[in-house]
């Protein structure tokens, strides 16, 4: 009946299956935000508004020439194009090709997303400057293919050079046509590739890419149904949830009621990474798988375990897959190659992809504070920072792994929300004369 025994929660018994309290933890996590969903529905009433999207598009006539920008973006990739069709054929010289690239890119960036901005306030200016951000990501996108286009000809090109110097092109050919590839530089050069790529769900351009041997239509539409329905989830959410709370957050914050700050931060920091939980699997999984499918694009690897993250490079490392595959191609290894230190080389893509997050919130809020841009170069300090990355690897070895990746999370969950409120205000301030 007895014997000499520790108790369980001691060190001494070796026990560690506590997945009891996990279950507790998720159970409570529900009730507790079920209460929190009771109290904004009491408070507020039904703020959900599903026609609302439709009806602000169709009613404002200003809306319609950010649809014209979007179809004439195809002016860049033709110009993308032909520019690399008078490199194949020896019409320009190489430095011609990339001084005419670079500024068909910079037209690209800098000059056609300044007119999608509304000319005259509406009502409905909120809903344009969502419209506005989709149209500036559609631009950002273009500009990262048509940058990765013309490097990876380039470098196409070299590899074809030295081959045809050495005359080992038609050996070369029959090891394509064996492996089936059929384009190969400068065969690749049809209108044909570069429209597939700029289609599919990639950033990095290659001649040929992986490819499936058909569509699954059931699939097709598992991930069509999810998106009608996450798009919707996503759009009641910030009606009923957010904006609420960011109303409320405008007078405090110029006030300076600390206390009160807070609690409008922690208030709004669920719903915002509820939100931002949505829209990941909504893009990264539903959106590309089902354009890969259509595409009968084998590649399917859009995200890693991002979850597990222990430190905020692999975060960034595996969340966003086109993107950081883009970054280390075309951006990373180019500057390790000319001799650039791998600190500096590292510093240069997060500056690059921080300058990318301002520009898609400064422009469509028509200001520039450069919070975006901050809350990126401060992370670049806090990845170098000697102490924080002793604190982070003392905490994981002395206790456990976990705890590494709870200091991501509670990162992601309460620095978007300082951003998100800094922005709100101050497009508050700049849009209106008084605050009441």
């Amino acid at each position: 009946c007895h014997s000499a025994r520790p108790s369980l929660f001691s060190t001494a018994s070796g026990f560690d299956d506590y997945r009891g309290f996990l279950n507790l933890c998720v159970v409570l996590l529900v009730i507790s935000n079920a209460r929190v969903f009771l109290e904004n529905i009491l408070k507020y009433g039904i703020l959900v508004d599903p026609l609302q999207w439709l009806s602000a598009v169709l009613y404002n006539p200003y809306q319609w020439p950010n649809l014209l920008l979007v179809l004439g973006s195809s002016v860049f990739i033709f110009i993308a194009f032909h520019i690399e069709r008078f490199l194949a054929r020896n019409y320009i010289t190489a430095n011609t090709g990339v001084t005419l690239h670079t500024l068909n890119l910079l037209v690209v960036i800098l000059t056609q997303p300044t007119k999608l901005l509304p000319t005259r306030p509406s009502r409905t200016t909120k809903l344009i400057k969502n419209s506005t951000l989709s149209q500036l990501g559609l631009y950002v996108v273009v500009f990262l293919k048509l940058w990765s286009y013309a490097q990876t000809n380039k470098w196409y090109r070299e590899g074809y050079t030295k081959a045809l110097s050495k005359r080992r092109i038609h050996r070369t050919s029959k090891e394509f046509l064996s492996r089936g590839l059929v384009d190969y530089y400068p065969y690749n050069l049809s209108y044909r590739n570069l429209l597939y790529f700029m289609a599919a769900p990639t950033l990095c351009y290659e001649a040929n890419y992986p490819r499936t041997s058909g569509i699954n239509k059931s699939y097709l539409m598992r991930r069509a149904l999810e998106i009608l329905f996450l798009f919707q989830l996503e759009l009641a959410l910030i009606q009923q949830w957010v904006v609420p709370v960011l109303q409320k957050a405008i007078l405090p914050i110029h006030n300076y009621e600390g206390y009160t700050i807070m609690e409008r931060l922690l208030k709004l920091s669920v719903p915002n990474h509820f939100i931002w939980l949505v829209f990941f699997y909504f893009f990264f999984h539903s959106v590309l798988n089902a354009l890969a499918e259509v595409m009968k694009f084998a590649d399917r690897e859009f995200y890693r375990d991002w979850w597990n993250a222990e430190t905020i490079v692999y975060f960034w490392q595996a969340w966003n897959i086109p993107v950081h595959k883009w970054c280390v191609r075309h951006c990373y290894k180019p500057l390790l190659s000319i001799g650039c230190p791998k600190f500096a080389a590292q510093v240069s893509v997060f500056l690059l992809s921080a300058f990318f997050h301002e520009y898609l919130v400064s422009i469509p809020l028509h200001m520039f504070k450069a919070w975006a841009f901050f809350g990126m170069t401060m992370q670049v300090r806090l990845v170098q920072c000697g102490f924080f990355r002793f604190l982070v690897i003392w905490v994981s070895k002395r206790f456990s792994s976990n705890y590494g990746n709870m200091i991501v999370w509670m990162s992601l969950i309460l620095g978007q929300p300082v951003a998100i409120l800094a922005y709100v205000y101050h497009y508050y301030v700049t849009s209106y004369t008084t605050i009441a």
